[in-house]
């Protein structure tokens, strides 16, 4: 038994010292995993946030199914980004950014990283939930195809596919598939 599953158990008898290291745990991915499905950090920081609140609501009906435990809190997060766009959709907002600068490029190559970091990301949202996902897991998240098979429930073979199509969905909202791959991997070829 790993500690995943310890923490799980424990925290399913109410141990708050087992959520709060499950939390700690799993946060950073969540947060990365909502932050390229949505537009702006808080944003993603509030689903975060929902993420966990679901867990810890969730906790005691939770059931091992085979699946890692990450694979459940992936279906939680999917289920509010799902949610959170479909209320944006009622109500469209607009934000001003919170980025702040990066004092150690110039002025004009930290625009042009937020513009080619902005035009992914709303190539990402051109993409289906499940291409989206593949993407996030495999080049954000770096999981392997074994990790995204067993989160996403689907076979190994099954997310290799997907990927594949998704890079080729991504190139063609692009326009070019080198800037898919160097972007998508944070400017590593």
């Amino acid at each position: 038994m790993d500690n995943v599953d310890l923490w799980v158990q424990q925290a399913q008898r109410g141990d708050m010292t087992a959520v709060q290291a499950l939390y700690e745990h799993f946060v950073g991915d969540i947060f990365r995993y909502t932050y390229y499905r949505v537009s702006s950090r808080r944003d993603a920081e509030d689903l975060t946030a929902e993420v966990f609140v679901k867990m810890v609501e969730g906790l005691p009906r939770y059931r091992y199914t085979g699946a890692p435990f990450q694979a459940w809190l992936y279906r939680i997060a999917n289920a509010r980004v799902v949610d959170f766009h479909r209320r944006q959709r009622r109500r469209p907002e607009g934000e001003l950014s919170e980025n702040l600068t990066d004092t150690s490029t110039r002025p004009e190559e930290s625009v042009q990283h937020r513009q080619e970091l902005e035009a992914l990301r709303n190539a990402l949202h051109q993409l289906s939930v499940d291409e989206q996902t593949i993407l996030i897991l495999r080049f954000v998240e770096n999981k392997s195809h074994q990790e995204a098979a067993e989160i996403m429930q689907k076979t190994y073979a099954g997310i290799k596919a997907l990927q594949h199509r998704a890079l080729k969905h991504l190139a063609a909202v692009l326009g070019s598939e080198a800037k898919v791959r160097h972007y998508i991997r944070g400017g590593r070829s």
